[in-house]
């Protein structure tokens, strides 16, 4: 008869006991790590999402018609900037080429005379299309919310050798501003009028956003009671603040864009502060 061998009750209870207090201590020693490591990756997500949404602000700002930024305080919790985007831009002609005087004359574009047809001397981009609008020497910050130096494409021809690269036709005979002398043009896309930013930010905790607002006809005057939208950029706001300074003079040849954003998930949050020179020179 073969005898067998094994534990004992006690000895497995006191296994069993030992096992346990070490990973109690282990417990103790690898839990403060893994909060801390949990804890940095929420921070590093927050702070990816709120200088993604900075970013994404400053570089729609830069590209902007010059002197349309706009900023509106409604409230503690809630404010805007405003401005209109831009697709394309280029050069347009301003005198006929006395150079080449047995070549054909292309149309110009003499700002304070009415105009239906000029050339371009660069070329159009391709997703420019008719019903798109031009704007030319934008120097009052609310002209081109007023449609005051707007025209409306109708058409878009060319390239015409040795004459032009594009030739676009308004939809009616525009003046633009008289005394420009820049000879540039940009393009507004149909589809955006203006872009409009609005934070909205709550009284404690991260509930805020910040979202982005467009596909609205814009108003001659600047927002009195910032609008609201489904398009969320960043969430989870619990700070935010705008802040536009413009130069001095005429024209506001330059100006200054702040931004602070606030993100809080449970009990982390993160701070980022960018700031942007805004170039207004039409």
């Amino acid at each position: 008869m073969t005898r067998q061998r094994g534990f004992t009750l006690v000895e497995l209870i006191v296994v069993m006991l030992i096992v346990g207090i070490i990973a109690g201590v282990l417990v103790l020693q690898l839990r403060p790590a893994m909060q801390s490591y949990l804890a940095i990756r929420q921070r590093a997500n927050l702070t990816s999402q709120a200088d993604a949404a900075l970013r994404r602000i400053i570089g729609e700002v830069r590209t902007a018609v010059p002197n349309s930024l706009r900023y509106s305080w409604e409230s503690q919790q809630t404010q805007c900037i405003e401005f209109v985007p831009t697709k394309d831009g280029g050069r347009f002609r301003t005198a006929q080429d006395y150079t080449n005087v047995n070549q054909p004359q292309g149309a110009t574009l003499v700002p304070g005379v009415p105009v239906t047809t000029f050339d371009t001397l660069t070329d159009v981009d391709p997703t420019v299309v008719p019903r798109d609008l031009v704007v030319v020497g934008n120097v009052n910050r609310d002209d081109v919310y007023a449609g005051t130096d707007v025209g409306t494409i109708r058409t878009i021809a060319g390239p015409t050798p040795n004459v032009a690269r594009n030739t676009i036709t308004l939809e009616t005979a525009t003046t633009f501003p008289a005394g420009y002398e820049g000879g540039r043009f940009l393009v507004i896309p149909q589809a955006e009028r203006a872009v409009t930013y609005t934070c909205t930010m709550p009284t404690s905790g991260g509930t805020g956003t910040i979202v982005r607002v467009t596909g609205y006809t814009p108003n001659a005057a600047p927002w009195k009671t910032c609008p609201t939208g489904p398009a969320i950029l960043v969430a989870k706001v619990s700070d935010c603040s705008f802040l536009y300074h413009e130069s001095q003079g005429a024209t506001q040849q330059s100006g200054y864009l702040q931004l602070r954003l606030g993100l809080t998930d449970g009990d982390e949050s993160v701070t980022l502060t960018m700031g942007a020179h805004v170039e207004n020179v039409p």
